[in-house]
């Protein structure tokens, strides 16, 4: 299935005087894995938060297929935060079960395989659990669903190299291959492997969008490069938005 699946038109957000998007604009289409890239406190969180539903534009329009977000977008969005969010006394396999009760593209095979796969007893409980591992299940979840839309808020931020890799290859293995995948990092080097395409994205606006085969083509650069060249001038830190 092709056509646009993300489509913003003059978003702007403010948090008090804080502009976290300055008149967005933003299209994506179906079928790929779209890098959203930029510094500490550039809009990455507040984009994908307001495509989600989580929060609402100032100005502006947000369209994921077709539809504000609400109830429907929901039911094809699958989003990863950034922290963690289930209390601590739930087992993984409670995790499990609500997704499943909640979500009907949910698939629970693919969630015990994986499971299996990372070595994760699905007995314990989330407090028992390493901070790499507790993503590593969030990240599960988020991947079993045949979702049209994932959002992945820095899903490799938080675990070691070695677990990075295997992280990606989940998410490159287990995607709905009609959906898009939109992953939120500064860990360029480590994504660019797996990325169809990047946005960039500074002071609340895209700078710069386009397919990863031609930035390599016409630039002669690796996405890492290009994005250290375009955010030479910008100082790193802060919070994120």
């Amino acid at each position: 299935m092709s056509g646009m699946l993300i489509q913003c038109q003059e978003v702007w957000k403010n948090y008090g005087s804080k502009r976290a998007l300055q008149g967005l604009n933003l299209q994506l289409e179906s079928g790929k894995i779209v890098g959203l890239l930029g510094p500490n406190g550039s809009g990455k969180t507040t984009l994908i938060k307001t495509l989600n539903g989580l929060l609402t534009p100032d100005h502006g329009v947000v369209l994921v297929d077709g539809e504000e977000p609400g109830t429907y977008t929901k039911s094809i969005v699958s989003y990863l935060p950034d922290k963690p969010y289930f209390a601590g006394w739930m087992k993984v396999s409670d995790l499990f079960d609500l997704f499943e009760d909640f979500y009907e593209d949910f698939d629970r095979q693919k969630a015990d395989q994986m499971c299996k796969a990372l070595q994760i007893d699905e007995r314990l409980r989330m407090k028992t659990l390493s901070k790499g591992t507790k993503e590593k299940v969030q990240l599960i979840l988020v991947m079993s669903r045949q979702a049209r839309l994932y959002l992945l808020d820095e899903p490799i931020a938080g675990v070691d190299p070695a677990a990075r890799d295997y992280i990606l290859s989940t998410i490159l293995n287990n995607y709905n291959p009609e959906g898009t995948v939109l992953i939120s990092t500064h860990l360029i080097s480590d994504v660019e492997r797996v990325l169809d395409e990047v946005v960039f994205i500074r002071d609340g606006r895209v700078v710069f969008q386009d397919l990863v085969d031609n930035i390599r083509e016409k630039e002669g650069k690796s996405v890492d490069e290009l994005f250290r060249e375009v955010f030479r001038t910008v100082p790193f830190g802060g919070g994120e938005w």
